[in-house]
């Protein structure tokens, strides 16, 4: 996938280089590392993804010594108390996935609240770079903080600082 992109971006970069655009980057962990408001924001979830780890390993720890115990008893259980004990197990399964994926699945509790406690500076820095592009006449501006495809980059056209300006950092 990465050679794609990089062939995709090697066969429209090039004809912009030789009409003159400009290129710059950022380094978006270097930005967010500086904001205040986003370690604060990272610090919260990390104590709520802590808080829902403990919950649901909890959960899992129960439902693994009903098992053994089950495990223990089950031949001296009648057929009638075997079945209504490997429902009782199923039914704690199935709720602990459902718990474990409340908080952490696509639509979670955890990923509900990085979306309101972390979206809102991503697009202050997104806005930010948009405008320091179209104030620089900036073609294309690259992430160097999530592409390994740059291989070198002249801190020259590092816009990383001027992002973190324009957003009131220092």
């Amino acid at each position: 996938m990465k050679k794609i992109a990089i062939i995709i971006l090697t066969v429209f970069a090039l004809p912009l280089a030789s009409l003159g655009q400009k290129f710059a980057f950022v380094d978006t962990d270097y930005i967010l590392s500086r904001i205040p408001t986003f370690k604060a924001a990272q610090e919260q979830l990390d104590r709520i993804a802590t808080q829902y780890e403990t919950e649901v390993e909890e959960q899992f720890k129960q439902l693994e010594k009903m098992f053994q115990d089950f495990q223990t008893e089950k031949v001296l259980l009648t057929e009638e108390m075997r079945r209504k004990r490997e429902n009782e197990l199923i039914e704690r399964e199935k709720a602990a996935k459902e718990l474990q994926m409340r908080y952490f699945g696509r639509e979670g509790m955890l990923f509900k609240k990085r979306e309101e406690l972390v979206k809102p500076i991503q697009d202050q820095v997104f806005n930010a770079v948009k405008e320091i592009a179209t104030e620089g006449g900036y073609a294309v501006i690259f992430d160097s903080a999530t592409s390994a495809n740059m291989l070198y980059t002249n801190p020259r056209y590092d816009k990383s600082d001027d992002v973190l300006q324009k957003l009131g950092y220092n």
